[in-house]
Parts: structure tokens; sequence; C-alpha cells
């Protein structure tokens, strides 16, 4: 069973390309910001000599909460695994429920640490799963996947996101 850290693309730095694009799709409605982040990301994974692409199941991602889901119309992160999906071969598939619909974004780094609840879908059983998220600041989001994915079994999670915030 694997566990590891979590893993990103880039640093989330603002006014850079990534913080641009990353502000429009989530908040400007730039849907297809998703595709240019996602190949990003794909070429991260792919690059990382840890990573041996051919052994996941599937590709998922960290659900949004219910109200930003609303408010935007899609989720972000679920927009970018698709792509990450496409570009891996990986089939992608919502194997994560959000309970409660408190979101990360706004949040203390107090309050960030102690994460959103996902309950994981019982197909994750036995599966080697890669867990994408659009940014992560302190990994809580991230690690309460994971946590979800070994509650119900899964062979392994793999958790990256596109950009990471540096370390305060």
């Amino acid at each position: 069973r694997s566990y590891g850290s979590i893993r990103s693309a880039v640093p989330f730095t603002v006014n850079s390309d990534v913080h641009r694009m990353i502000v429009g799709l989530k908040y400007q409605n730039r849907r297809a910001h998703a595709t240019a982040l996602g190949l990003l990301l794909a070429m991260a994974i792919r690059a990382d000599a840890n990573v041996d692409v051919e052994k996941f199941d599937f590709v998922t991602w960290a659900p949004t909460s219910s109200a930003h889901r609303r408010r935007r119309g899609f989720d972000q992160a679920e927009l970018i695994a698709r792509q990450v999906g496409r570009h891996l071969d990986i089939p992608a598939r919502a194997l994560l429920r959000r309970r409660g619909s408190v979101a990360q974004t706004g949040r203390s780094r107090r309050d960030r640490l102690s994460g959103p609840v996902f309950v994981a879908h019982r197909a994750a059983r036995g599966a080697r799963v890669l867990v994408i998220d659009d940014v992560t600041t302190t990994g809580a989001t991230l690690h309460a996947a994971r946590r979800a994915f070994r509650s119900v079994g899964a062979e392994m999670a793999v958790c990256w996101a596109v950009a990471a915030t540096p370390a305060r």
C-alpha cells in the first residue's frame, strides 16, 4: 500500500501564469484553462521517476464544496482531473463524496488543517487511485482524500495538485 506525500507540478505564486489560469478557471468561468492545467499536471506526473502511470486504475479528484460547485456550475478539480486522465490514458471516475459543505478557501491555516471529510466509493477497494486537486495549501484536503481511500481498502492513493502554495 502506498499513501506517499502530496506532489505538485509548480509553486502557486501570485501573478504567475498558473496562478492567473487557476483564478480564471475558478472565479471567471474560464473552463478552457482546465485543458492547459491538466496537460501541465499530466506532464509533471509522467516526468516523475517515482510514479508509474501504468499502475493506476483510476484518476479522480478532491471534490469542491457543494456551494462552490453550485455557484460555479462545475468543479475545477474534476475538469483538471478529466484532462489528466485523458492525457495519461487513465479512466476518470468520481470516487469521492464530500461530507458537509464547508470550503477550505478563506479559512485560517488552523481551521484548514482539520480539512474536509470525504467518503470514498466502494469501487476504490483494492484500486490504485491518482487523486487530483487544483491547489494545495496545507495539504489537508488531499490528506483527507487519502484517508477516505485508505478506509475503503484502496491499494494506493497518490495525490497531486497543479500548484502548491509556498511554505510559510
